[in-house]
């Protein structure tokens, strides 16, 4: 079961950078493996070529119109943490494809070695972000305002977003191939394995944090009993 975290924003605010961090790199390693990206990733790296600018930038410029779009929808201002996911992982996957070592592997099974790699780190990424409970990103906000506003189940509503965005991408010359069929099938089945699993993981953080805050708490109000 989730468990609702309350407070504690500073080590929520830990775990939330470092699943993105997790997560990014998953998505550039995805993008190395040149076996086919996630569909989102197909329409950015097909906005690069088409216009330039960087794959991150536009990761940052899509999540900007889907955020106003779910805001129309839901009549909502969105939450920080979906700013702050848009704009980070925009960030963090032009520093990732900054790494002189980030290079796509000359054989096939270097590629495949780094595709099933990135769809781990991807999909593990995810779950810890989510886990900080710190708010959903733009496309996961669109999602549920969507659902919310049609009736229709989520992952129908997910569904169609996916291919919508896999054809605009495959238009632009984003990378499709078979490794984005995979992702379409893959990531739902391990999201739903990790999260539940860094979920259990950053509430025995989070608990760690609170038995040290307590115990120092507890030697203060001896100490100060001592002292008077």
């Amino acid at each position: 079961m989730l468990l609702k975290n309350k407070g504690q924003i500073g080590p929520r605010f830990l775990v939330y950078l470092i699943g993105l961090l997790v997560m990014s790199l998953g998505i550039v390693l995805l993008i190395k493996a040149d076996l086919g990206a996630t569909p989102w990733d197909v329409l950015h790296v097909g906005l690069y070529y088409e216009l330039g600018l960087t794959i991150g930038s536009w990761s940052i410029i899509v999540g900007i119109f889907i955020l106003a779009a779910a805001a129309l929808i839901s009549k909502e201002f969105p939450q920080a943490g979906a700013f702050l996911n848009m704009i980070l992982i925009g960030l963090f996957i032009d520093a990732y494809l900054l790494l002189p070592f980030m290079q796509t592997p000359n054989g096939l099974a270097g590629k495949l070695a780094v595709f099933g790699f990135g769809i781990v780190v991807y999909c593990y990424g995810m779950g810890l972000y989510i886990s900080a409970q710190l708010g959903a990103g733009p496309r996961d906000s669109l999602m549920i305002a969507l659902s919310a506003k049609t009736g229709w189940k989520v992952r129908n509503v997910r569904g169609l977003m996916e291919i919508a965005v896999l054809t605009v991408g495959w238009q632009l010359g984003g990378p499709v191939f078979w490794g984005t069929i995979v992702l379409s099938l893959a990531v739902g089945p391990i999201v739903g394995a990790a999260l539940p699993q860094c979920q259990a993981l950053t509430d025995r953080f989070l608990a760690k944090l609170r038995e040290k805050d307590i115990y120092a708490n507890q030697m203060l109000k001896e100490k100060d009993r001592g002292a008077s």
